[in-house]
């Protein structure tokens, strides 16, 4: 998460000379998760590393991303949104934001950012929108949220006077506390209308075993990696909600947020160990 907007680091050259396949990034480890190939070997050593130590770590994965395919059909189906700000995109699975917008109403505008110059490449090339809608991509950085809105792309893409859909799924977890994730959370939500909306999902130690919580909250006081995830309590996760008003059910596992139809049997709390929701900017 330190790439420029304009789509180069400075100085760095073009995207591909960036790609770094000897350091795990949290988007590439996640595609392995899901059981994709766009991933290298420090991918897998760090993903398989973390799940000898959460071995639910791929159920955590599938169940955020059907969290956002719900909470997307709800923001275009019964909240009518037709705008989405999607930071932290990831690589390209299956029912993409826009995807699952575009279903609903093919007029949809969806704006993606992320860092990784391999989900970019990726997003470009297989995020193809509707005929009617429209996609973007940024290369940005969420800690950047100034310069992610102030990027000539999304105010090409996006009307920010009217309401918009603020997507953070999986992705506030790479933000230490020391880089204040709240902040940057309220700095983008300043920018949009009221009628707006807000979706998060973050990782949460609340249901690990004390060792292993105790050994993530070190590793994130530390600084630790790339990628290294920063667990938050359901207490911290409420807090990036401060000020909106929440859909029900309000702060939930991902699991079981409007989870109705969802394949059977459910996984637990336990295994999923991550909190979303949804919330509208009154």
């Amino acid at each position: 998460m330190t790439s420029d907007a304009a789509g180069t680091a400075p100085g760095s050259g073009q995207l591909g000379d960036r790609i770094d396949t000897t350091v795990a990034h949290p988007a590439r480890r996640y595609n392995y998760w899901l059981g994709g190939k766009d991933n290298f070997q420090a991918d897998r050593d760090s993903g398989d590393a973390m799940a000898a130590r959460f071995p639910t770590i791929r159920i955590s994965a599938l169940e955020n991303r059907r969290f956002l395919r719900r909470a997307v059909r709800h923001l275009a189906g019964e909240a009518g949104i037709r705008q989405f700000l999607d930071i932290g995109t990831g690589i390209p699975t299956a029912d993409n934001t826009h995807e699952v917008a575009q279903a609903i109403d093919p007029r949809a505008r969806v704006v993606y950012v992320d860092n990784d110059p391999i989900v970019l490449a990726h997003a470009r090339a297989l995020l193809t929108s509707s005929a009617d809608g429209v996609t973007a991509y940024l290369d940005a950085d969420l800690r950047d949220p100034e310069r992610i809105l102030a990027h000539p792309d999304l105010r090409r893409t996006l009307d920010l006077s009217q309401p918009v859909a603020l997507m953070l799924l999986a992705v506030l977890h790479f933000v230490p506390d020391g880089e204040d994730p709240y902040a940057t959370v309220d700095t983008l939500l300043d920018a949009l209308p009221a009628g707006s909306y807000l979706a998060a999902s973050h990782a949460t130690h609340d249901y690990l075993p004390a060792e292993v919580a105790a050994e993530a909250k070190a590793a994130a006081r530390g600084g630790g990696p790339h990628g290294v995830i920063n667990l938050r309590s359901r207490e911290e996760v409420v807090r990036f909600f401060d000020g909106l008003e929440l859909v029900e059910p309000g702060i939930c596992s991902v699991a079981e947020w409007r989870a109705d139809g969802e394949p059977e049997p459910r996984p637990s709390v336990v295994d999923v160990s991550m909190y979303g929701g949804v919330a509208r900017k009154p």
